[in-house]
């Protein structure tokens, strides 16, 4: 008698239904026996998320969040203001900074910087956009710029975890984490959150693996990395002499082990490693398809300005257009080279062309394919920049910033908010991380308010206490 039969026929009657109760017994025999008709009643395997069903239409599917790391200048992108370029190297007037958090301009002299490069109207919008981002500008009339944004947090690493978990306390899940646990997963050969980066054109602050992780959620709903230079996940190929069927025998051995081992400890993560190691074992044959680009027509490659897999902003867009296409719910890009404390004027340029063709490409492709209208594109950063100079560079800013949007519900061509004549307050449709969330989660079909988890018994969600829906900027 093998493994497999010892486990099946030592099985009370009531240990299954005991185990099935949580989900884990069929969870285990999903991945023991491979039954189709098991795995479509396991929730936590079959891809279901936690909100089924969705408490409202949704218009989006999934999100690609352009995560640009290190809180690019607003004021030479996508905020113009003139009124900083007549007061150029004047004091910054106090009426504006009193009292107001300065990170490293703390007690210094603070002059005002006027803007680096021109802006230009575009489109039939005739959006201001900067001559650094022409390729965005091209695309004015799809995206909608936020220009009052608002954040809690003035220095990296807090102000990623902020936006990513909506508090600047580590550990907490993420919002690719929320959406897939809220969502389920559309694919089963590859997870529903993946974050891949780069970098290039400035200062690269270094990007902590928390931002994506799934803190007390299950921990099935981690973001995972992928690497766009040599293996895309490590690990995932078979060792020499190793061929699909001997892994096979060896995942079924396993999965075997951890079932059995759940009927003393009867442990949640325990579901998560069973569904994992399925989930490994297709991803060697789904993961190496999917970073092969050679099926991809010159002129698509052209678009995006990338010749291949090569780990640059323009190869991670072009493959997240391929997870999209593939069913992965939440795709983070990060490009770490924003932070322009110095020579801000030519760091914008350099980072812009590192992101601002692959950017517009992505949103070009996904409307030419009919998937705009249900992919949620978000581009920004985690803060902007002071009007005041640091040197020939801005320091940061989190008081007034801008960001934009396209597709999946979110209307083109127009923006929305606006900050001072200087650029410093955001005065007009003030726009918090939370709401941003709360905006993103609604065009998924979820109530911001009903997604939650009980942890150490308290009911937890994304928008914490806080979070309103920007209906201005939706179809």
């Amino acid at each position: 008698m093998d493994l497999h039969e010892k486990i099946i026929r030592e099985e009370t009657r009531r240990q299954f239904l005991g185990r099935a109760a949580t989900g884990m017994g069929s969870a285990a025999l999903a991945a023991l026996l491979r039954s189709n008709d098991v795995y479509a009643a396991t929730p936590e395997l079959a891809g279901i998320g936690l909100v089924n069903p969705l408490h409202h239409a949704p218009r989006a599917k999934r999100v690609i969040h352009l995560c640009m790391a290190g809180g690019p200048s607003h004021l030479e992108s996508f905020d113009y203001k003139p009124r900083l370029g007549e007061l150029n190297g004047q004091p910054m007037p106090e009426s504006f900074t009193k009292g107001q958090p300065i990170a490293q301009l703390q007690n210094s002299k603070l002059t005002c910087l006027a803007p680096q490069h021109k802006f230009h109207k575009w489109g039939k919008s005739g959006q201001e956009i900067s001559e650094v981002f022409p390729h965005i500008g091209s695309i004015a009339d799809d995206i909608c710029i936020v220009r009052s944004m608002q954040t809690m947090q003035i220095n990296h690493d807090p102000a990623h975890t902020f936006m990513n978990t909506g508090t600047a306390i580590s550990g907490r899940p993420s919002m690719g984490s929320w959406a897939w646990y809220g969502l389920g997963s559309e694919s089963d050969e590859l997870p529903g959150y993946v974050v891949l980066t780069s970098a290039g054109g400035g200062q690269n602050q270094p990007i902590a693996a928390r931002q994506w992780h799934s803190g007390f959620l299950p921990s099935k709903f981690q973001g995972v990395p992928f690497h766009s230079q040599g293996d895309p996940v490590l690990y995932v190929g078979n060792p020499h002499g190793v061929d699909a069927k001997k892994q096979r025998d060896v995942v079924d051995a396993v999965q075997a082990l951890n079932q059995y081992h759940d009927q003393d400890v009867s442990d949640p993560e325990i579901a998560t490693r069973i569904s994992q190691y399925e989930m490994a074992f297709r991803m060697q044959t789904s993961v190496p398809d999917l970073v092969d680009l050679s099926d991809e027509p010159q002129h698509i490659l052209d678009m995006y300005g990338t010749q291949g897999a090569d780990g640059t902003f323009a190869a991670n867009c072009l493959l997240a257009r391929r997870m999209a296409e593939r069913g992965v719910r939440f795709i983070q890009l990060y490009h770490r080279g924003w932070d322009h404390h110095g020579g801000v004027k030519d760091g914008m340029t350099a980072t812009a062309k590192f992101t601002d063709q692959a950017s517009a490409a992505l949103v070009k492709d996904l409307k030419q394919r009919g998937m705009l209208e249900d992919t949620l594109i978000i581009w920004g950063g985690e803060f902007g920049r002071t009007p005041m100079a640091q040197g020939s560079g801005r320091d940061h800013h989190i008081k007034g910033f801008s960001m934009w949007m396209a597709g999946g519900g979110i209307k083109g061509g127009i923006s929305h908010g606006a900050t001072d004549e200087l650029g410093y307050h955001a005065v007009e449709d003030i726009v918090q991380v939370h709401d941003l969330h709360a905006t993103m989660l609604h065009c998924l079909g979820i109530d911001h308010l009903k997604l939650t988890h009980r942890f150490q018994g308290r009911d937890y969600r994304l928008t914490d206490v806080h979070g309103n829906i920007v209906h201005n900027i939706l179809t």
